[in-house]
């Protein structure tokens, strides 16, 4: 285990994955899939595969392996059958173990339910030869790496010793950023796929122009784990509250009626404003709470 990452107090895991409920699911592809192994995802184009697309008559330059027999001597003039091409997917799944992660009032920890999307997502990524790649951001970059594209159980296992690794300890230096953790996946992926970011969203770097770059290649979907305690304030009295990436702290009165429902509102416009952002980088965006079935919200977002 890295000395930079923590099993952080609490952690409680993701719950019962049940197998019946990862089997109805299926990973949506949309527009395109490609890799260098044939699978039984579609492709762009036309291609080698096992689906008819086009019965047509022989020009010059078709390749002469596509003649059709029974269809040339059917109609006495050469014929040529062309394929739905089938490609295998390669899903690249990008995961923030930041500091921030390690906090649940609830069930669990959000970092829990990060684990369980994670695996559930994996899972239905090594269906049909697939592949699955795990990008970790958010700790310092000594901690943070990208597991390579593998398929079956060599993935599965990479993956789950990832996740055994924790998350970033409070006030981790030099913390990678969720930008750069997008210009570097931009790098690495690519041929088109689908990217699945994990995450509580609570990284103010510019990560608009970096995601909208990727949701042009792949399909994107975003997964937004939250907790109930950060959408407002219970009346605890006199509180003093400390940022665990930065170490920032701060007195807060809880009592008072007024700061309640200013934290309210403002944690209410910081998520509106994510939303938006999301909107703009035409992206699919899932949100998944501490305290409720998240599995049952990303079956939903999957179909």
């Amino acid at each position: 285990m890295s000395d930079l990452l923590i099993d952080p107090p609490g952690r409680q895991g993701p719950g019962q994955i049940g197998g019946h409920a990862v089997r109805t699911l299926e990973l949506a592809i949309a527009r395109r899939s490609d890799g260098v192994l044939p699978g039984e995802h579609r492709a762009v184009g036309l291609g080698s595969g096992t689906e008819l697309s086009q019965l047509r008559p022989y020009v010059e330059g078709d390749d002469v392996r596509h003649l059709d027999p029974a269809a040339s001597a059917r109609t006495g003039q050469p014929h040529v059958r062309l394929h739905v091409p089938e490609r295998t997917l390669t899903t690249w799944v990008a995961l923030d173990v930041s500091a921030s992660m390690a906090f649940g009032t609830t069930r669990r920890l959000k970092s829990d339910v990060a684990e369980g999307v994670v695996r559930v997502v994996s899972r239905l990524g090594v269906r049909r030869g697939g592949r699955v790649s795990l990008l970790r951001w958010g700790a310092t970059a000594s901690a943070t790496r990208v597991l390579p594209p593998k398929g079956g159980r060599p993935a599965l296992g990479g993956i789950d010793r990832a996740l055994a690794e924790g998350v970033a300890a409070d006030r981790s230096p030099g913390a990678e950023s969720f930008a750069d953790a997008l210009q570097r996946l931009h790098r690495v992926a690519r041929r088109p796929g689908l990217v699945v970011v994990v995450s509580d969203l609570r990284d103010d770097s510019r990560w608009e122009r970096p995601l909208a770059m990727l949701s042009r290649q792949h399909r994107v979907l975003v997964a937004e784990v939250s907790d109930p305690r950060e959408h407002g304030l219970p009346d605890a009295g006199i509180v003093v509250m400390v940022d665990p990436e930065t170490g920032d702290d701060v007195e807060v009165d809880t009592s008072s009626t007024r700061v309640r429902a200013a934290f309210a509102t403002a944690e209410a416009e910081r998520r509106a404003d994510v939303a938006a952002r999301l909107r703009r980088c035409r992206v699919q965006h899932l949100q998944v709470s501490t305290d409720g079935d998240w599995l049952r919200e990303l079956g939903r977002a999957l179909r």
